[in-house]
């Protein structure tokens, strides 16, 4: 977790929760778009960000965007970006 994040999930254990599955903090549903977005990462190098949610109370749009090392993907990071609501359709992964 990055400073800001520690932040963010303060609530929630902030600092606390480094180590710990991030599928712990979330529901089955969840659990499965995750999956399936690491899973799309995986199968190809160009496959590298899927938008995913419109948060209206904070009006941002969160993404799902590949970690990779030497073209090996480590994981995935969440970016927010705090602007109108995209219009990309969510879990686009095709």
């Amino acid at each position: 977790m990055n400073p800001a994040a520690v932040i963010s999930y303060a609530k929630r254990g902030g600092d606390k929760l480094v180590g710990r599955s991030l599928l712990d903090c979330h529901n089955p549903e969840s659990r499965d778009k995750i999956q399936q977005v690491v899973d799309w990462f995986a199968v190809d190098e160009s496959h590298n960000i899927v938008y995913t949610f419109h948060n209206e109370k904070q009006n941002k749009d969160v993404y799902m965007v590949a970690l990779r090392d030497d073209g090996k993907l480590i994981g995935y990071y969440e970016k927010h970006e705090y602007r109108n609501t995209e219009t990309m359709k969510q879990y686009e992964l095709w």
